[in-house]
């Protein structure tokens, strides 16, 4: 961990006073990390983080998806976002969603039915809330391989859809039972969503 050098000469006397709180502390697990140039860094961990929901060829549009495999989707949020979804039923600055896109299959090992997902990752969408980073509070970004992601122009169809039909600010919690109830308990949740 860096510590800045003026936290060094005042750690003794923070300490001294009891003040432990100024001393700096590493960026929590989940925080969003950007490149200079604002490409998002995609978590490495954001396996080890709280799992949300598993979705199976879900499509939003009447259109068929095009694609000619199965898809099997997986919902993380990092832990320190949903200890206070926990609390309050809404998505503090900061969080940051990750939806990882798995291509799914039936035939292997001793499967007979039913579709179960292969290690072979499709895409990862991540969805951040920073009020000052971004208009209208979330960005999305779309990753396929390991460089960072740009994000996605604030004109796309995904902030539109997210923004109209998002049960819990823009977020589709009407598709993770664990935070739902949470949701509608705090009066967060809109269920005309």
């Amino acid at each position: 961990m860096k510590i800045a050098p003026h936290a060094l000469l005042l750690a003794p006397i923070l300490l001294t006073l009891g003040a432990t709180a100024a001393i700096p502390q590493p960026a929590p697990a989940g925080a969003a990390h950007y490149t200079p140039s604002g490409e998002l860094i995609v978590p490495a961990d954001y396996r080890d983080w709280t799992f949300l929901t598993s979705g199976v060829d879900m499509n939003y549009s009447d259109m068929p998806s095009g694609m000619d495999h199965q898809m099997v989707d997986n919902v993380f949020v990092d832990p320190a976002s949903w200890r206070v979804f926990k609390t309050t039923g809404s998505w503090p600055d900061g969080t940051v969603m990750v939806k990882e896109g798995r291509v799914g299959s039936t035939k292997g090992s001793i499967n007979k039915a039913g579709i179960f997902q292969t290690e072979q990752r499709f895409d990862l969408e991540v969805h951040v809330r920073d009020s000052t980073r971004f208009a209208g509070n979330w960005a999305f970004f779309v990753n396929t391989g390991d460089k960072p992601a740009k994000p996605i122009p604030a004109s796309a169809s995904c902030y539109a859809c997210h923004t109209t039909h998002g049960a819990v600010d823009s977020t589709f919690v009407q598709f993770y039972p664990t935070a739902r109830p949470i949701a509608v308990k705090a009066g967060t949740f809109d269920a005309s969503r």
